[in-house]
């Protein structure tokens, strides 16, 4: 059968509400809207990406990622000071979001590389049935059956590898916001456990459950039913902020919130967009290639917080959330875009 494409992010559609605005604000000591560059920074007191190199991460950092190839194509065409300054995207690990119908041979490559370098991959599992509730990233596997091959696929490409996934990004936030219809949901639940205890089967895989972010579910009390539900005990942890804009601070507060309802669940947060903070001045499209963004912490083990066991750039830095502000389709690179974060993080 043809390969769909698979669009690599995830919508986060119900992220600037004008309540979850007000929430945003309610767990930070700064709330910050539009604005770039250092001051922005500093107004949600967040530092940009430092130096760091693909020596130094402990995360796998794909030299073919498409920030490097736009590197080396703007430096064959005289863009040599955009070229610099888009290698801040380059030298550092992102999350590689599983494609097509059968993902094993793409995470198996990028699985040997990350062994020879002793590094650790960072995977994304984004393929759950019914996904998106029909928005921009709408898709995923066609039945329950084909995601259970799907997963083990995916398991088996990642072998004796290193490994971090981070598992269904929105799949329970959209059961929490009322969003993926009441039918799909006990099935939901039941898929993402499976997926779980079939991940852990690979001996050095580390398995994130994704809980959203404290913009679009202030109430964390509403999450640990689900992530109960989903298998969370049987995991390393959750996930929070994926492919979204909430400052260290803000996702540190909400994840030691909602560790404490789980007995103490760790958790990783994706800093890869949250350098300025949210776009909180843009009502329900916040979420979506909102301007002004800038690069976040450098992904690292190194957090400053026993609970907090990794800050990650899941989202791809300059792939686009979906045709809104110009951008193309969701998951498509966009290299402009790209450039204004990483300009907006120089130091």
């Amino acid at each position: 059968m043809p390969v769909p494409t698979i669009r690599r992010t995830p919508s986060r559609r119900t992220l600037a509400l004008g309540t979850a605005a007000l929430a945003v604000c309610a767990l930070t000591t700064a709330c910050s809207g539009a604005g770039s560059g250092q001051a922005a920074r500093e107004a949600v007191g967040q530092t940009a990406p430092s130096p760091a190199t693909a020596d130094t991460s402990p995360f796998w950092v794909d030299p073919a990622s498409a920030a490097a190839v736009q590197a080396e194509r703007w430096e064959k065409e005289g863009r040599s000071s955009d070229a610099a300054v888009i290698r801040r995207i380059a030298q550092h690990p992102q999350g590689m979001w599983a494609p097509g119908d059968y993902p094993r041979p793409v995470i198996a490559e990028a699985g040997e590389k990350a062994k020879k370098a002793d590094k650790t991959l960072v995977l994304v599992a984004y393929n759950i049935p019914h996904r998106d509730c029909g928005q921009h990233s709408a898709g995923g596997a066609h039945s329950a059956e084909f995601y259970h091959q799907w997963v083990d696929a995916f398991a088996t490409g990642i072998g004796d590898a290193k490994a971090l996934v981070v598992l269904e990004p929105d799949a329970l936030g959209h059961i929490v916001d009322g969003c993926t219809p009441e039918e799909y949901r006990e099935e939901r639940y039941q898929l993402i456990g499976s997926a779980i205890d079939r991940l852990k089967q690979q001996p050095n895989t580390k398995v994130y459950v994704d809980a959203g972010n404290p913009a679009w579910i202030p109430d964390a009390t509403k999450l640990v039913e689900p992530l109960r539900r989903a298998g969370v005990e049987r995991a390393d942890g959750f996930s929070l902020n994926v492919s979204n804009f909430q400052t260290d601070q803000q996702s540190s507060a909400y994840g030691k919130q909602l560790s404490g309802l789980l007995g103490g669940a760790h958790f990783v947060v994706d800093t890869s967009r949250n350098g300025a903070g949210p776009y909180s001045s843009a009502g329900a499209d916040g979420w979506c290639n909102p301007p002004g963004r800038a690069l976040g912490s450098a992904p690292t083990t190194r957090t400053g917080d026993p609970l907090a066991d990794a800050y990650l750039w899941v989202k791809r830095p300059g792939e686009s959330d979906g045709t809104c502000r110009g951008g193309p389709a969701a998951g498509t690179w966009w290299a402009e875009y790209a450039l204004g974060l990483a300009r907006a993080a120089h130091t």
